[in-house]
This record gives structure tokens, sequence and C-alpha cells, in this order.
């Protein structure tokens, strides 16, 4: 444990109460001194409190000048960024400026530990750097979630179990990537190690992509058609059922890596339909027990 850090004995603050962050706080309850929610919807976070869910509710980012801002005792050890990542990037931006540094100080010395949840990381991680020396930065992705957003579908079990990836940056430091891998710990889920170049190029296949299968899907299948809708459609296209307020900043900050998937997926479904074209079931067949047995291979782990 780096210089002695505990997350049982820190102050947690997590930016954005939704899915994520709310999945987060119901999971580190009782695992950490004091949690703290931030977020830009009042209602949210009078739930939140009402739920008893966070410690204390702070609208965010804070209001007033440095000498009036009511946030001053806060002393956050660990500041969690769990909104959009058009949101994330705006907040890393600012963090510097004068009303957030009263809201998250702690005690001197001690640099306060910033870690994003963001979909993509390549943006997050470069705004990261650009952070003065009082943050201690380190990019993140918990690889969950589910298509119904909102603190009110917050799950304590969503990250139990899942890949949390981590992106150290060049500055972060042992005692980060050490809390991070607290956090993580505290809520069952799997530490995971890379570049953020690396992480985008996956997840352009194995998450962005598939959601706009799944968008495909719905938009080219006829309403009429809705009342012989299976199982099997709605597995198939359930994550279009997601907001695409939460999905145009991943798509737009992973563009070219999301090109390069549909590129790759096109060429697959072209072979499925030349072998369909030229009626060869044996072709066919051969396809789909490639595509069988690359599933399981994908996801028997």
């Amino acid at each position: 444990m780096e210089d002695g850090f505990s997350l049982e004995q820190s102050t947690v603050g997590i930016v954005g109460l939704g899915l994520m962050g709310g999945s987060l706080a119901l999971a580190l309850k009782g695992k950490c001194a004091r949690l703290i929610g931030f977020d830009t919807h009042p209602p949210t976070l009078e739930l939140a409190l009402s739920k008893r869910i966070i410690d204390h509710a702070s609208a965010f980012p804070p209001a007033g000048r440095v000498g009036q801002s009511p946030y001053r005792d806060h002393n956050i050890d660990l500041l969690i960024l769990a909104a959009p990542v058009p949101a994330i990037l705006d907040i890393l931006h600012q963090l510097p400026t004068a009303n957030y540094q009263p809201a998250l100080s702690v005690a001197e010395g001690s640099p306060i530990t910033i870690l994003d949840l963001g979909s993509t990381k390549r943006e997050i991680v470069k705004a990261m750097s650009n952070l003065p020396a009082n943050f201690d930065p380190i990019g993140g992705h918990p690889i969950c979630g589910k298509e119904k957003l909102g603190l009110e579908n917050a799950d304590p079990n969503l990250y139990r179990g899942a890949p949390f990836v981590l992106t150290p940056l060049a500055r972060t430091t042992p005692r980060a990537l050490d809390i991070a891998k607290q956090l993580i710990a505290a809520v069952g889920a799997r530490p995971v190690e890379m570049t953020a170049e690396e992480h985008d190029r996956i997840l352009a296949f194995t998450s962005h992509l598939p959601f706009l299968l799944s968008s495909a899907l719905a938009l080219s299948t006829p309403q009429e058609f809705a009342p012989l809708i299976g199982p099997g459609f709605r597995s198939t296209s359930r994550l279009a059922g997601t907001p695409a307020h939460m999905m145009l900043g991943v798509l737009q900050s992973n563009r070219d890596n999301l090109l390069s998937a549909l590129q790759s997926f096109r060429r697959s479904l072209d072979e499925i339909e030349t072998a369909l074209q030229m009626e060869s079931p044996s072709q066919l067949e051969l396809l789909l027990e490639a595509s069988r047995s690359s599933y399981h291979s994908l996801t028997d782990h």
C-alpha cells in the first residue's frame, strides 16, 4: 500500500450519480470513510441523500468565488468522474480553475487522485496530462453497465466480476495506481492495465460497434413486425435502447477505430451475403460454424 493510503479511511467524491456513479457509490458504502456525491441535477442529489447512497451532496461545479465556496471542507482524497465523455473532458479542463480548488482541496502535500470512468480513453488521458501537479490522474473504464440509465437503476453488484481497465499516464504515480486498485478490489471488479490507444482500439469492436449494430437492426425492422418480436431480436437490439446523448461523445472520440471496426464487420457480412446469393449452403455453413467457434472462444472465459 503506497504511502499508507487506505480506502477505508479516505473521502471519495463521485461526480455524476447516474447508473455508473450511483452503482459505484452503492458498492462503496461502508468501504470508505465518507462518500460525497456531485451532480448537476438537484433531484438526483436529493434521491441519493434520501436513500443514504451518499453522505453529503453538492452541486458541481461549485458556485461563487474562492472565498465564498461552501465546499472548503470536503478534503477529497479520490475524485471519480462518472459522467459522459464530453462532460468528463469539460470537467478536466475546468478542474484547475479557482472555483474547484476549495471544493476538492486535500491536506497540503497530498495530491487529489483523479480517476475517470469514461468509455474512451485517448482524449481523456490527453486532458488529464495537462492537469496541475496537485492532481494525480489515472484513466479508467469499468467494462459493465446496462441500457437503463439513471440513479434509479443503480445496482451495487454492477461492477462485481467485471474487468476494470486502467490506463495510467506517464505522470501517474504508484500511489494513484494503488488507490485505483484498492477501489477496484472494493467493488469486486478485476483490474486490467493497458494503454489508452489499445483500449480504444479494442472497445471499438467489443462495445461501440455492438451499439451501432443494435441501432441498425432496430432502424431496419418495420414497426408492423412488433407483434412477432422474440427474445432473439430483443437480446440483439438491446443496446439500441441506450439514449443517444450518452453515446455520441463515445462514438465521436473513437471515430477512427470505429470506422475500422465497421469495415471489418462489413467484410464479414458481405461474405455471408455472397454465400446466400450464390445459394451455397456449404459455404454458408462454413461461415456460420466459424462464427460459432469464434463466439465461444471470445465469450467462454
